[in-house]
């Protein structure tokens, strides 16, 4: 049995069970049962729903995603940071798996970049939504007249090739391999051989870099990975762009501003591309994301 005929199996019970309740004038009494399974039911039919709408290519892969602070200076890199924050405790939601692959912190406080390796069902087709400039309005801890400050951050999702599947060949004179000691928060170093690696694909300027394991081997590897899939996102960015120019309504592109969120003078956060709004703003950055990636993908059909 497929879901949608279980689905319906489930939905004519519960229409066979309101019919008989009905008869014995018994529906009072059985209200808030009936209203549970339909509660149970919806909550499973939405998920079939979302499922279903994750069908585009690359859907079902695991992904990359790279945060990098923007305008704003420590404020910024302090956003980004809680930015990160807020994606780990949402992966932690989905029973997803990740690793920390590079992290760039910041001088004074927060981080100005970091990479992320996410493994999970549909990993890339959830998070595809948020690739974009996210901007926070708050009062500055970091200004001493506390004065409200804008910040932003942007973040990119790609997705993660499967070693096997990848068939992009690099030419090693085109890539330009450096080390160096990997660092943490304050810069200071955490090995103290230069087991962090940093890999340019020179024709294309494309940077790759990993420094969370201790064997520079290990670095190298997962640096390449990355590099490969930055690359052949690329590719698939530039055959998307030549066919967006066909188009008169083409989607706006990934880097603009998608969501707003407000911490002074009032609570809110929001999409700017579905309007999907909350005040709830404690909710939303300790990883309740579903509705906005929900409601974007939903503008999809």
């Amino acid at each position: 049995m497929n879901q949608i005929e279980e689905t319906q199996k489930e939905l004519d019970n519960i229409a066979a069970f309101i019919t008989l309740v009905k008869e014995e004038h018994e529906e009072e009494s059985h209200l808030s049962e009936i209203e549970a399974d339909m509660n149970k039911l919806k909550t499973k039919i939405d998920a079939f729903e979302i499922r279903v709408l994750l069908s585009e290519k690359y859907d079902t892969y695991n992904c990359i995603m790279t945060l990098n602070s923007g305008a704003g200076g420590t404020d910024a890199q302090d956003w980004t940071q809680m930015l990160l924050r807020m994606y780990l405790r949402w992966l932690e939601k989905k029973q997803f798996q990740y690793e920390i692959a590079d992290a760039n912190y910041g001088d004074e406080a927060g981080l100005k970049s970091a990479t992320l390796l996410i493994q999970g069902e549909y990993a890339f087709g959830y998070l595809k939504p948020e690739v974009g400039v996210h901007r926070l309005v708050r009062l500055s801890p970091f200004n001493a007249n506390n004065k409200r400050q804008t910040s932003f951050a942007a973040i990119d999702v790609i997705p993660q090739l499967d070693a096997n599947f990848s068939n992009i060949e690099l030419d090693p004179k085109d890539l330009r391999i450096e080390t160096y000691r990997a660092q943490g928060a304050g810069g200071q170093h955490i090995n103290k051989t230069d087991s962090a690696v940093r890999i340019t694909h020179i024709p294309t300027g494309i940077i790759a870099q990993s420094q969370n394991a201790r064997s520079q081997i290990s670095n190298r590897e997962t640096a390449l990975h990355i590099l490969k899939s930055r690359i052949l996102q690329k590719k698939e960015a530039e055959h998307q762009a030549q066919i967006n120019t066909m188009k008169s309504d083409s989607d706006i592109a990934w880097g603009n501003q998608i969501r707003s969120y407000v911490f002074h003078p009032y609570k809110l956060v929001k999409d700017l591309r579905t309007e999907v709004e909350t005040s709830d703003v404690t909710s939303v950055m300790d990883g309740e994301l579903d509705p906005f990636i929900h409601a974007y993908l939903r503008t999809k059909i």
